[in-house]
């Protein structure tokens, strides 16, 4: 476990333009603890040099030698009754990829969730209730944003309805799968746009700018209400 164990952290702040009041700022710690009994996001183990991941602010390696690193269903999903009961009610049958995220709320609350991935849509389903929360098609996915530092941040954004923000410390694995995905069914070569500051819908008339800073021993990460 000691490759978990250093300096960095994600501290992730949330403001509004017209909040006089302010919020404090929240920080996951890297020993995947955030004081409340949340998620744990760890560092990614995919190490350094040549290794490290792309999406992440560095070195992209080889499509085949990032493959070899690839489980995709990390919770093993044909052993979840209620998982494979969403999936078969919608179709659904290869999974592409399967893990537990954490999923920004409107408001700015962090939710914890189940990512599934499927070679024809995406799945949001609340583990606590074994609920789908939300099912999007990998057709209505336009582009998926993140920083070009090493933070678990990534969006998915979906013009035609609400976007999405989360955070994983498999976003390289995620964004990867997605991009292969839309590539393999549609021809679509899905944009990936790599920048510091960028906005998402968090609603219907909700607009935030995820800002990120990368400051000693990790990044800082700052949402914005427009």
């Amino acid at each position: 476990m000691s490759r978990f164990l250093s300096s960095r952290r994600v501290q992730i702040e949330s403001a509004s333009y017209d909040d006089d009041n302010g919020r404090a700022p929240e920080t996951l710690d890297n020993d995947g603890s955030d004081g409340s009994g949340s998620m744990k996001l760890w560092p990614s183990d995919s190490n350094v040099t040549e290794d490290q991941e792309p999406f992440m602010g560095v070195k992209v390696r080889r499509k085949a030698s990032r493959l070899r690193d690839y489980l995709g269903d990390y919770i093993d999903v044909p052993s979840r009754p209620y998982l494979m009961r969403i999936l078969e009610k919608q179709g659904d049958k290869k999974v592409l990829f399967a893990d537990k995220v954490l999923k920004f709320t409107s408001s700015g609350k962090m939710k914890r969730r189940i990512l599934l991935i499927t070679d024809f849509a995406i799945y949001i389903v609340d583990p606590d209730t074994d609920a789908l929360k939300r099912r999007i098609a990998l057709a209505a996915v336009e582009k998926l944003c993140l920083s070009e530092l090493s933070d678990n941040f990534f969006s998915i954004i979906i013009p035609t309805e609400y976007d999405l923000l989360m955070a994983s410390t498999r976003k390289t694995e995620i964004v990867t799968v997605l991009v292969d995905a839309t590539k393999s069914a549609s021809d679509y070569e899905l944009e990936v746009s790599l920048s510091n500051r960028f906005e998402y819908h968090a609603g219907a008339d909700i607009v935030k700018e995820i800002q990120f800073e990368e400051v000693e021993g990790g990044v800082k990460t700052r949402i914005i209400r427009k």
